[in-house]
């Protein structure tokens, strides 16, 4: 398990900065649409759905007891809908309506502000899905590799969340890249957070009860983040097509494990 340590800070710190991919097309795209990633969503939660339900929560059932297991499951739950309670609902990264071309109506300092507050709010989220990656890759590379993809597709159109807002204030590429940039890196804090407390005391108990944890903090995202954006800016059939899809790929990659 500890040669697994340094792969699986590395899958966290790509999926934390794939931020700046969304950062990079807004550099080069004058009006981004999201509905290009609408099925790439719907991938990204059925890759999430699906191996939260079909691997990490059994796995952590069976070592904890289903009493236990369902407890620390829906306790990650509430944590994400916690942070989700404590964010400003203007600036809460499910709100992607600034992604498109801002008008003459938005000043720069409020697009500036509310740049600044969706970097802001999408480092706190970000922060437990690195725990997310960085456990599920402590346990099985394959299974953590699968998360961190699953986790740097819908990364994308938070990075450009925060750097069209901040680009459109400043007309600083350069700015609303760093800012973009910097609001991912949350998400290896995160990770080596993870390795700093639960390598002092990892058991078999520890990390299923991590495991489960991770398994609500993914229901969470993907029924409250990935699918109602993808449903904003796609075919609620493409959508599902893409939901579909992630679950079938992880059910046959599983298999061939």
């Amino acid at each position: 398990m500890d040669g697994n340590v340094g792969i699986a800070l590395l899958l966290t710190v790509i999926a934390g900065l794939s931020t700046g991919i969304g950062s990079g097309i807004a550099y080069f795209i004058k009006r981004p649409k999201i509905v290009y990633l609408a099925f790439a969503l719907g991938l990204s939660a059925g890759v999430m759905v699906y191996i939260s339900f079909m691997e990490m929560l059994p796995d952590a059932l069976e070592t904890l007891g289903e009493g236990w297991g369902l407890l620390v499951f829906f306790v990650g739950i509430g944590v994400m809908g916690l942070i989700d309670l404590l964010v400003p609902e203007p600036e809460n990264p499910h709100n992607y309506e600034d992604l498109d071309e801002p008008t003459a109506a938005h000043g720069s300092h409020k697009l500036m502000r509310t740049g600044l507050f969706t970097a802001l709010a999408i480092g706190i989220h970000n922060f437990p899905e690195g725990l997310a990656t960085f456990a599920a890759a402590l346990s099985d590379v394959k299974l953590g590799a699968f998360i961190a993809i699953a986790i740097a597709i819908h990364n994308v159109p938070e990075g450009i969340a925060v750097s069209v807002p901040i680009f459109y204030a400043t007309k600083d590429k350069n700015k609303a890249f760093l800012y973009s940039f910097l609001s991912g890196v949350s998400e290896p804090a995160g990770a080596l957070l993870g390795y700093l407390v639960l390598m002092s005391f990892l058991t078999p108990a520890v990390l299923a009860g991590t495991l489960a944890f991770v398994a609500g903090v993914m229901i969470y995202i993907s029924l409250d983040e990935l699918l109602p954006t993808a449903h904003r800016y796609g075919h609620g059939h493409l959508v599902i097509s893409g939901v579909v899809l992630g679950m079938l790929i992880m059910a046959l990659s599983l298999l061939m494990l």
